[in-house]
């Protein structure tokens, strides 16, 4: 997409329109200053519930007025045994990618934006782990999942949980700490930032909030893409395509992670990212998910994968992580890309 857009001179933006909300930029702003000191680490948080897609013993048909070749484009033709075909495609590797890849980029890309300012570009190194569990129903992408990203500055941990807080219960999980429910979290040396769309607030070491922030949750957004258009100025947009590739890419790099992944033990997770607290704090709120949905994790289906070192110049897997496995996911390669769909810029 991005190769496209500069070879034919076109606007394009990215659909994270949170860059559009004043409030990131004073935030960035405000902790440049060093108003909370040096960042230590940040939490990436998605605590969203969803059901089951289903499971059907014979496949779905495909309604006629869908051109159903069209719909799937490279994706492979195969059965469909999910109760819909809208939506839920999400959740099925084959034309989906979870909701690491459905809600993650808007916060890697909040982390990519505040935090970093888009100086990191892709992770040095990603580790992930979970798995889709509960549920038996026809998705195959985890409803659980953790990942960490080595970016070169900060660490930043993530994880995406759609189960409830507990079994029977119709509420989002809160297994973090600050116990809120912040997609960023911020933790710096003075203080940490809590918040999502539209807003949070800094506090300090204590717990004292110290600063609020308010914006408009993007709402802004279409505004910004037809004055870029109108101008013909790339620099006018506030979210380019290239930095939503980039942030869609480090969620690519956690699905990739997961699907590699063999046997979990909670001893082997720990060593992944060995003795760094923040990540073991992960993995035990990752058991106490399951224990609260009185899931036993020593027989459920969970995936430890290995660590992935990336080369963000090439944007390719390097040192032995670069398998031929590995390197088919990370293109697409595995998914078959149908003839008469190949992409082509």
């Amino acid at each position: 997409m991005v190769e496209a857009a500069r070879k034919h001179n076109r606007i394009v933006q990215a659909g994270t329109q949170q860059r559009s909300d004043p409030f990131q930029r004073e935030l960035r702003a405000w902790l440049d200053e060093g108003n909370l000191g040096k960042v230590k680490y940040v939490r990436l948080n998605r605590y969203g519930l969803r059901g089951s897609i289903g499971r059907r013993e014979t496949p779905l048909a495909i309604p006629d007025s869908i051109d159903y070749d069209l719909w799937l484009g490279p994706a492979k033709d195969e059965p469909i045994y999910r109760n819909n075909l809208q939506y839920d495609w999400h959740w099925v590797w084959n034309t989906g990618n979870g909701e690491l890849g459905n809600w993650g980029p808007h916060l890697t890309d909040d982390c990519r934006n505040v935090v970093f300012g888009d100086k990191v570009t892709l992770p040095l190194r990603c580790v992930a782990g979970g798995g889709r569990l509960k549920w038996n129903d026809a998705g195959d992408t985890p409803n659980t999942h953790f990942i960490y990203f080595d970016t070169g500055a900060a660490p930043v941990i993530m994880d995406v949980h759609n189960l409830p807080r507990k079994a029977g219960q119709n509420a989002g999980d809160v297994y973090l700490k600050r116990r809120t429910s912040a997609f960023l979290i911020i933790e710096c040396e003075n203080g940490y930032y809590a918040g999502g769309r539209g807003g949070g607030a800094a506090y300090d070491l204590d717990g004292k909030k110290i600063k609020s922030f308010k914006g408009n949750g993007g709402g802004v957004h279409a505004a910004n893409f037809i004055k870029a258009v109108r101008s013909r100025k790339e620099s006018d947009l506030a979210a380019p395509i290239e930095q939503g590739h980039y942030s869609t890419a480090w969620c690519h790099c956690g699905n990739v992670a997961y699907r590699l992944g063999g046997a979990y033990s909670t001893e082997e997770a720990k060593a992944r990212v060995k003795g760094y607290k923040p990540w073991e704090e992960v993995i035990d709120e990752f058991h106490a998910h399951l224990e609260a949905n009185e899931i036993d994790w020593k027989k459920a289906d969970i995936r430890l994968g290995p660590v992935l070192e990336i080369d963000p110049e090439s944007e390719t897997l390097k040192g032995a992580s670069a398998t031929a496995e590995a390197k088919a996911i990370w293109t697409g390669e595995d998914r078959g890309w149908r003839k008469g769909y190949e992409i082509k810029v």
